[in-house]
């Protein structure tokens, strides 16, 4: 599926507002997240497919995107917009299932409890 320049700029900027958290603070958080009491994974093998991919194209330039970065660009945008409250955030957690979401849509690299870009 080709994408045009109107479109690729439209995804790139949505892209970038959704996902708020820095390479750093992605590739931070995935080590974090998969780490357990005993091993911590390499850091170039922490996290989900989804997540480091997210994590690989926060360090291209949008003329070096894939088809497949493409894809996982929009799976991203589509996810954080359906699960996000991108108006009203951010809030504090108040329960167990806000800290479950929270850290699902921090592999993605979208932090609830941070502004949005």
């Amino acid at each position: 599926m080709m994408t045009d320049a109107l479109d690729l700029d439209a995804l790139w900027e949505d892209f970038h507002r959704v996902v708020n958290m820095t390479s750093q603070e992605l590739a931070d958080w995935l080590r974090v997240r998969d780490a357990d009491e005993r091993t911590e994974p390499l850091p170039e093998e922490a996290g989900t497919p989804t997540g480091k991919h997210v994590l690989a194209i926060l360090q291209k330039r949008r003329t070096d995107l894939t088809e497949d970065d493409l894809r996982v660009m929009r799976k991203v945008v589509d996810t954080v917009t359906s699960e996000a409250d991108l108006e009203n955030e951010p809030e504090p957690e108040r329960t167990e299932e806000d800290t479950r979401r929270r850290h699902r849509l921090m592999t993605l690299g979208h932090d609830p409890l941070k502004a949005t870009r």
